[in-house]
């Protein structure tokens, strides 16, 4: 008797943080759907650890970005494609690069994706997707090949956050974002006046951020000096597993506020016009937007009203959800 030759899928999500989030959802229904196929991700560098430690796939394939012109990296990533001898593609990353991947292929393998000349063609079949939230239209797509894909359980990101958290019960701020998008930010004197509201109502307040907050977060220590800096002390794991414990949080556009709503936290996502919550929101099961064409004009008792805090978590439960 022949071994059973084990199906090889390859699904690519290349980046952006939230977006990778977002396509957590579908790299699990995949799982799901084929438990015996060899599933490759391919992806950048930063989401290559997730990749690997969600166990949604048996390898992982770092690319890179490449410019045009840049030759030597487009063979690599032709060699990996025609000689990966997949049998099936899911395309997350939906654009013209990962077009570019369906075109390298010698061997065309069934792709469900927007590539001209896919055997599963979803721009074809939903003129409208560009229209629709990325977990959304990841849902229909995948859903048109009888995959049923649902808001992950993340409890694999859990770690030891013993030393980090906060007592209970905390609320988590997110109060930075891209530098080069500043519109997306919540005046830190908000945050600061928020964070204060909050202490008053008992609950302790932890901040988080990268360094490039660093700015934002001393204003609102200077403010309200109680509350915890967590910048530039937490790996994406880490802020997942706070978010376990929280009580709730709020947090601008920004990764890690979609990380917080994948974990369940109740969390208020805060919105400029220049964005379309209807197409970037978080997901998760408690997830409430505020937006304003001036992200400065929400205010901060709209804030407290919107957040609807979940009771203390008892100690060691984190993550058990």
């Amino acid at each position: 008797m022949q071994p059973k030759i084990r199906e090889k899928i390859l699904v690519i999500k290349l980046s952006a943080l939230g977006d990778f989030l977002v396509a957590l959802g579908p790299m699990a229904a995949i799982r799901r759907a084929h438990p015996d196929a060899h599933i490759t991700v391919m992806t950048t560098r930063p989401f290559a650890d997730m990749a690997s430690r969600s166990g949604y796939a048996n390898a992982v394939e770092v690319v890179t970005r490449a410019k045009f012109y840049e030759i030597g990296a487009w063979l690599r990533t032709a060699r990996f494609l025609n000689r990966g001898g997949f049998d099936r593609v899911y395309d997350l990353q939906l654009n013209g690069r990962s077009n570019n991947y369906f075109r390298l292929m010698l061997k065309k393998p069934q792709w469900s994706g927007i590539a001209p000349g896919a055997s599963h063609n979803y721009a074809a079949e939903n003129p409208a997707w560009r229209q629709m939230h990325a977990f959304a239209r990841h849902k229909t797509m995948l859903a048109a090949l009888g995959l049923d894909v649902a808001i992950p359980d993340i409890g694999w990101m859990k770690t030891d956050v013993s030393l980090l958290a906060p007592q209970s019960p905390y609320v988590l701020l997110v109060p930075g974002c891209a530098p080069q998008h500043p519109y997306k930010r919540w005046p830190a004197v908000k945050y600061a006046a928020l964070a204060m509201k909050l202490q008053r109502q008992g609950y302790h307040v932890a901040l988080l951020g990268t360094a490039a907050e660093h700015e934002a977060i001393a204003k609102i220590k200077s403010a309200a000096p109680e509350c915890i800096d967590l910048s530039g002390r937490t790996s994406l794991y880490d802020i997942a597993s706070l978010a376990f414990g929280a009580a709730g949080a709020v947090g601008n556009d920004t990764g890690p506020s979609h990380l917080i709503a994948l974990a369940g936290c109740p969390i208020v996502a805060l919105f400029s016009g220049v964005t379309d919550p209807a197409l970037s929101a978080p997901t998760g099961a408690a997830v409430t937007v505020i937006q304003s064409e001036d992200i400065a004009d929400i205010s901060v008792d709209d804030v407290m009203k919107a957040l609807h805090p979940r009771p203390a978590v008892p100690a060691g439960a984190e993550g058990a959800a």
